[in-house]
């Protein structure tokens, strides 16, 4: 099959995403913003019902969450303080999982020059999660509480659209789960109800090339490895 110009461009809008863990402080116009949630929002959802709801932070607010967030974090007991709502990782790893994941934690600290056993440095990393990694735009993307399964996926949907609507436009994004862990003092900053599941985060910038993590590409299996063809 030959390979259309539109083929090549949505192929590579998908292809070159990648998370980016550095920014620049470039802003971002908010009617752009809107267009892209306008072209996330053309997710398929069960029945149509558009499980999703974004909280775009920027400025003042953002930086009052970062650093409320951070210190909370920096907390020797906040495991035991604060609780996620949901459990996103599995209660029991196996492989091939726990190697992925492994590799791709090993991979960013040997970038940044972490050894195994820099505890501080570490955590000094993921606390970087708190602040976008420093990215003008932060997202929070939540659903109703009565929301079931399905809506996860429609979620999902709708936030890698969201992301390939970024990079569209020349932007970059880094979809988190860290914030999860938080979202009590996330609900007194941003006033998200309980009503609403926090989902994810997702900082959106122009990615700072300069910086090393930025060149970590996690690997991705073939098609032939976790596909099957039924004739």
């Amino acid at each position: 099959m030959i390979e259309t110009p539109e083929q090549r461009i949505v192929d590579e809008a998908i292809t070159s995403r990648h998370s980016i863990r550095a920014f620049l402080p470039t802003p971002v116009a908010r009617e752009d913003i809107e267009r892209m949630l306008d072209v996330a929002a053309r997710a398929p959802s069960g029945s149509n019902i558009q499980p999703w709801k974004v909280y775009v932070l920027t400025g003042e607010r953002k930086q009052r969450l970062s650093d409320a967030v951070t210190a909370a974090f920096m907390d020797p007991d906040h495991a035991t303080i604060h609780k996620a709502e949901y459990r996103y990782y599995p209660d029991t790893w196996t492989s091939p999982f726990i190697d992925r994941r492994r590799k791709v934690g090993l991979d960013l600290y040997r970038l940044l020059g972490l050894g195994r056993d820099d505890k501080a440095g570490m955590q000094a990393q993921h606390s970087r999660n708190y602040h976008y990694f420093d990215a003008p735009v932060g997202m929070i993307v939540t659903m109703h509480r009565t929301m079931n399964q399905g809506s996860w996926l429609d979620i999902g949907c709708f936030v890698q659209n969201l992301m390939i609507a970024a990079r569209a436009r020349g932007l970059d994004t880094c979809a988190q789960a860290a914030f999860n862990h938080f979202h009590t003092i996330v609900r007194e900053i941003t006033g998200i109800p309980e009503s609403e599941v926090m989902v994810c985060s997702l900082s959106l910038g122009y990615a700072d090339h300069s910086r090393i993590e930025n060149s970590l590409i996690s690997e991705r299996e073939p098609a032939c490895a976790f596909t099957t063809f039924l004739d």
